[in-house]
Parts: C-alpha cells; structure tokens; sequence
C-alpha cells in the first residue's frame, strides 16, 4: 500500500521541488516568488524573492548552495542553506537547470532556443539550438558525460556536450510535448511527453522506446528514480502520480485532493517520494506515514 500524505503550505503556489545537501526539500513558489525548504516532520521556511520573477525549476548545485531559475525574470538565482540569495541575469526564459558534469549549472533558454552554462562565479555561455521554436524545457546530465534536455516544441530530445556539441533525436509520436526529463537506473535517460500522455526512454545512442500511460489525457509533467528502483512521475492533468519500472510496468496513484496540479517530484531525504501540488502542499509518497 502507498500512502500519499499533504503538507500545506504559505501563500500555495510550489513547482519544482529537490533535496538539498542539508537533509531539507527545497522547493520554487512560482507565483509568490519565493524559496521554501521544508525537513520532513519539520514546519517550513520561506526566502523571498522579486514578487514577480517566477521560481520555477530547482537543483543542488556543485558548491553546496541550490540553483533556481528565475523565468519571469530572465535570471538565474543561488541560495545558500543558510538563505543568502545571489542572482545573475542570464538569457530568455530560463526553465531548467541541473549541474553538470564540468563543475557548472546548465540550464535551458525557452525563449531563446539555447542551451546555456554558467560558472558558480557568473560566467554565462550560450549554445544555439539548430531548430527554431524548439521550446528547450527540462535538462539532465546523462550518464555519458554530457547533458539531455527535451524539446518541448520541437518534439525531440537534444544531448549536448561539455564543449556545446549538440545532437537532436526526434520522438516517434507526432507533437508529444516532451517536458520533464532524468537519467535512470538502467544507463538510459527517462522523460516525459505532456501532450501524448506517455513515458519516454532513450538511450545514448538514441534508441527511443515509449510507454503509454493508462490515461493518455494524464498530461504527464516531471519524473525523477525513486529508491525501489523505479522511476516516478507526476500526472498534471490526471491528479496523480505513477511509477514505471525499467521494463515498462506502470502504477498510478490518486492524489487525495481534487485539482492538486502536481508538478516537480524528488525523493526526499527520508527515503520517501516528494512532490509539489500548485495547489498549495508538498505530497509525500511512500509505504508509510512520517514519523
């Protein structure tokens, strides 16, 4: 049995979620502009930002403080665990963003179709994507020494070098929409179509297999490997969240509350399934409550 617990929290509004090196969720407010980290059976804390410079994605970085982009206001922010908030302007849009395997942050540019790198002192270098329009969204560094993203627009999903060598695999189901995307257990990299309702695996050699959700409607959003080995995701759409296995076995869940709007999902430092609802909470997942 898997128990779905909520924890609301202020002013609503959480999108992205990870966990950070200090044992604590950290988590984007998106329309509130702020910062919140929450430790398991703990109450939260929230770092303020510009009101209306949009927080959206966020990842540990390689320095040991949090990168956020900031998509509304074309930068890309660092947190410190102790709250202490840097920014940086960067490009158009930025949305996704994860550490690479160079010591850097690389992060995506959805309104200028670039993949982008930037130093933890500040320095941004910006890579142009070969198709116009492509929508670049979520970005992972892959088990091959590079970084994956997905191609929101351009129905693809791009891998990118260290040196800005960048290679595009089409999907094979016409306007899938892919968004969330992360690497597997399995040495393959994993993602999600929103448009298609179905789960995506490539390798890095770009063989792509896709899985169907069983409601295709489910508008599937974010995905991240969970500790049984599986990888778990977030239905937008559907209220709910699922897990696939390496060999393609789906589960879903329902969330317990109507209109939860889950987006980003992590595992937590307490080993469980996390996840943030526009609505308002973070859900944890898991076989059994907090303690």
């Amino acid at each position: 049995m898997t128990l779905i617990e909520e924890f609301p929290v202020a002013e609503g509004s959480p999108y992205a979620v990870t966990t950070g090196p200090d044992g604590a969720l950290w988590f984007t407010m998106v329309h509130s502009g702020m910062i919140g980290r929450l430790v398991p059976g703990g109450e939260p804390a929230y770092h303020r930002l510009d009101p209306d410079s949009g927080p959206t994605v966020i990842t540990p970085g390689p320095d040991g403080a949090l990168w956020f982009t900031e998509y509304r206001a074309d930068r890309i922010g660092r947190i410190t665990t102790d709250g202490k908030v840097t920014e940086f302007a960067v490009g158009s849009g930025p949305f996704g963003i994860t550490p690479g395997p160079d010591g850097a942050l690389w992060f995506t540019e959805t309104a200028a179709d670039r993949i982008a790198r930037l130093t933890t002192d500040g320095q941004v270098i910006g890579f142009p994507l070969p198709r116009p329009g492509a929508f670049p969204s979520a970005i992972t560094a892959g088990p091959d020494d590079a970084l994956w993203f997905t191609m929101n627009q351009a129905n693809a999903v791009g891998r990118i070098t260290v040196d800005g060598a960048v290679t595009v695999h089409p999907l094979p189901t016409p306007a899938a929409a892919p968004v969330g995307i992360t690497a597997g257990p399995d040495g393959a990299l994993w993602f999600v179509a929103i448009a298609a309702g179905l789960i995506g695996r490539i390798t890095t050699d770009g063989q792509v297999r896709e899985f169907p959700l069983p409601d295709r409607a489910g508008r599937p959003h974010a995905i991240t490997p969970g500790a049984d080995g599986a990888l778990w995701f977030t239905e937008w759409g559907g209220n709910r969240v699922g897990s696939i296995t390496v060999d393609g076995e789906i589960t879903v869940h329902d969330l317990p509350t109507p209109g939860s709007e889950p987006h980003g999902i992590t595992l937590g430092p307490d080993g469980a399934l996390w996840t943030a609802l526009e609505s308002g909470a973070l859900a944890r997942i898991a076989p059994t409550p907090l303690p």
